[in-house]
Formats: structure tokens, C-alpha cells, sequence
């Protein structure tokens, strides 16, 4: 096992991402609920951090992309998406787990490529 120099956070929807994602076209194909979508959720590596609000202050910078991120997973066309992206919104719209430990149990390099603009 190989210490990382980094934190994480999870980033776990809440009920308007459900709801929001309910009234899209042809979702009604797919059994969505809150326990489903909080059950593989995106990490994020963060900086690491000595106070757990150094996390939730970096998660509030990048807030508009993690938000991005998360709605373009489901659906690319942004003119279904909310209006609002605010920082408000985003706490509304999803929790945020942040841990301070990461651990890497694999004995090979880490290998990073771009997640793309948004």
C-alpha cells in the first residue's frame, strides 16, 4: 500500500439531481432512485488538507465543473440543463463526502489523463 498525496471526495446526488433527471426524455426506461445514484458516485481527487474546510473550500472553487460534470454524465445537451449552477445550488443538489486519507493498493504508476472542459 502507497500513501497519496492527496484527499477525496465523493460527490453523492441528492433529490433535485432525481428529480431533475426524471423528466428527462427516455428515462423513464431506466429505474432510477436516490439509493441507485448515490451508490457509485464520482471521487475527486483534492489537494490535501490539514482542516476538512480546506476540502469543502476547494470543492466550492470547482463546484460549476463538478456540477457540469455530473449532469453531462447523464445528458450532454446542456440546454436540459438547470438554469442555475450556482455554489447554492450545487450544495442543494448533492452531498459531498470528503476524506483525508487515500490509499493506492496497486504497485504501478498512476496514470492521469484530461477529463475535458466543461
Amino acid at each position: 500500500m502507497y500513501f497519496v498525496d492527496r484527499a477525496v471526495a465523493v460527490i453523492k446526488p441528492k433529490q433535485p439531481f432525481l428529480d431533475w433527471l426524471n423528466q428527462l426524455p427516455d428515462t423513464d426506461m431506466v429505474d432510477l432512485s436516490l439509493d441507485s445514484l448515490r451508490s457509485d458516485c464520482t471521487a475527486v481527487l483534492l489537494p490535501e488538507f490539514i482542516e476538512p474546510e480546506e476540502g469543502v473550500a476547494h470543492i466550492d472553487e470547482i463546484s460549476e465543473q463538478l456540477f457540469k460534470m455530473e449532469l453531462a454524465s447523464w445528458d450532454e445537451d446542456e440546454s436540459r440543463w438547470p438554469q442555475d449552477l450556482s455554489l447554492k445550488a450545487f450544495w442543494e443538489w448533492f452531498d459531498v463526502e470528503i476524506h483525508s486519507m487515500v490509499l493506492d493498493s496497486v504497485d504501478a504508476d498512476i496514470t492521469n489523463s484530461p477529463a475535458g472542459e466543461l
